[in-house]
């Protein structure tokens, strides 16, 4: 494990220069990137009209984790903060487990806004252009557009915070004024009421497809992006006061122009595209495609401009924010040394960026199409969430010394209730995707054995005992969702509605025994030191600026 001072020093040379403006514009840049160029469609076709439900749903879902997370935040605001809290509450193998779910869930939404733009690309009148992307996936020179793009994300990464910060704020007032705009233009060209209730009626494959859409369709792959301010904790100014109105703030109003474009979607499809049904919608570039159907090619032309610059603003925040994260795994102790540097001219972890580059380039060869990487990004990001819900409960059992700038009453209750809907998400996204990003969980596991198993049982020993519920959890869910209901993929050992049931009855009982597993761990003891001697310096600068000058 990287030693304390190191940590400090590293830690020093971040620039703590980012407000309430920037962190609400990296979180609003976040989830405002390609999932709402493609996220409209992929709802409608699985849910219907029903697809507007899918959205607030999928916001509920987002702002009962985020508020844990919000507490966790302001209580260490230290860079990569969501790969950090499992660490603190629960040791090394949940702390590794809950890391590596959320890096892989963040670090492979970087080629997926580079896909999304080149799919968009796609629909330009060029014989160059119609040769990116196959109507499945991309094409040779489709990926190689792609790298380039993933090539300019990081470079606006290398050189400074204050740069980030300046370009990202800049791109995302046009992220937001350009998908109000869309709404608003689709809204006046066209809107068949009939939409809402046929063909098959409000909810045409069930209450069923409205759950998998928000778990696959892009929702949960949108409002993930309310990650990104408690990433870049370590860069905040007032992180006890920006954070929380951040994460929020940014989730709010993501869910307004989020369900106006829904509407508008809904309403301006050409009668004739739905003629055998909503699961028959083929559009290559959704919006743009309804655009020109309707005469608007300024339209169009504004959207295939955005389509670069929405997911390049999002590719952007997010090559900032995974370069954070892997400077927390490294300070957990589960990457080499090299890893945790940050550049002291510009404050930033530049070893880090460069291998989150490597990974991006490998997922981009993987995974060509924006659908098959918001699938996997979807369920690995909800495995990454039942960790706040578990550590904010666990620490206020465990460090209840330590300062909570934001501190809720009504967490005992919400924290729970994150939890069964976590689960409930993840049981949403149907076998066997759940079984595919389970197996992926697994897949890091070499990595932790490799740093971990090395230590004497003595010491391992209550590590393992503390992480036992999360590895079981996983199990568990797996599978739930193998012998569930045919609704969710399922062989049909459980009927439909009682599954539903089961499933939140297990996130409660993981919940309860994940909260009672915590312990007093290495990890929480470094972390208690580390901002004891940040306040005991605070209070000393104070005190040292109301000191009378004697000139």
């Amino acid at each position: 494990m990287s030693e304390p001072e190191s940590s400090t020093a590293s830690h020093q040379n971040y620039r703590r220069s980012l407000g309430t403006i920037s962190l609400t514009a990296v979180g609003l840049g976040s989830i405002i990137g390609s999932g709402w160029l493609f996220g409209a469609e992929r709802a409608a076709k699985l849910a219907g009209p029903a697809s507007i439900l899918a959205w607030v749903i999928g916001a509920a879902v987002a702002l009962t984790i985020a508020l844990t997370y919000s507490e966790l935040g302001s209580m260490f605001p230290k860079a990569g903060g969501m790969v950090r809290y499992g660490q603190y509450s629960h040791g090394s193998l949940a702390g590794y487990l809950a890391a590596w779910a959320n890096w892989i869930a963040i670090v492979s939404v970087i080629p997926g806004e580079a896909t999304a733009s080149v799919q968009y690309m796609s629909s330009w009148h060029f014989g160059w252009a119609k040769g990116l992307y196959d109507g499945k996936e991309l094409t040779v020179s489709g990926v190689a557009l792609a790298s380039v793009l993933l090539v300019v994300y990081f470079v606006l990464n290398w050189f400074a915070i204050t740069l980030f910060a300046k370009t990202n704020t800049a791109i995302t007032v046009f992220k937001v004024v350009v998908p109000t705009v869309t709404a608003g233009a689709l809204l006046f060209a066209h809107f068949d009421t009939a939409h809402f209730t046929n063909p098959g009626g409000f909810a045409p494959n069930g209450w069923s497809a409205v759950f998998t859409a928000v778990a696959v369709s892009g929702i949960v792959w949108a409002f993930n992006g309310f990650q990104s301010p408690l990433n870049l904790a370590g860069e905040a100014r007032n992180p006890g006061k920006s954070l929380p109105k951040a994460v929020i703030g940014s989730i709010l109003i993501a869910l307004v122009i989020y369900v106006a474009l829904q509407i508008a979607f809904i309403g301006a499809i050409p009668s004739g595209d739905l003629s055998k049904g909503w699961s028959s919608l083929t559009y290559t570039s959704p919006l743009a495609d309804l655009a020109i159907a309707w005469g608007m090619n300024w339209l169009a032309i504004l959207l295939y401009a955005d389509a670069f610059i929405s997911p390049s603003g999002t590719g952007m925040i997010y090559a900032a924010t995974t370069s954070r994260m892997i400077h927390g795994v490294q300070e957990n102790g589960h990457l080499p040394k090299v890893f945790g540097k940050v550049d002291a001219k510009t404050g930033i972890p530049r070893p880090a960026l460069l291998l989150n580059l490597v990974v991006a380039f490998l997922f981009l060869a993987v995974f060509r199409g924006w659908g098959s990487l918001a699938e996997i990004v979807s369920v690995a990001t909800v495995i990454s969430y039942i960790t706040g819900p578990v550590a904010v409960m666990a620490l206020r059992r465990l460090a209840p010394d330590l300062k909570r700038p934001v501190r809720l009453r009504a967490m005992p209750v919400i924290a729970p209730i994150a939890m069964v809907f976590g689960s409930l998400v993840l049981y949403w996204a149907r076998w066997p995707l759940t079984g595919k990003v389970i197996l992926l969980m697994a897949v890091g596991l070499p990595i932790w054995a490799w740093y971990e198993l090395r230590k004497p049982f003595v010491e391992l020993k209550p590590h393992l005992k503390a992480g036992a519920w999360m590895v079981a959890y996983l199990f568990v869910m797996a599978g739930i969702s193998w012998a569930g209901s045919t609704d969710f993929g399922g062989q049909g050992y459980l009927p439909e509605g009682w599954d539903l049931l089961i499933v939140a009855a297990i996130g409660l009982a993981f919940y309860y025994w994940g909260v009672a597993s915590a312990w007093n761990n290495p990890s929480l003891d470094e972390v208690r030191g580390e901002l004891a001697a940040e306040e005991a310096a605070a209070s000393a600068d104070a005190a040292g600026a109301a000191e009378p000058s004697l000139v």
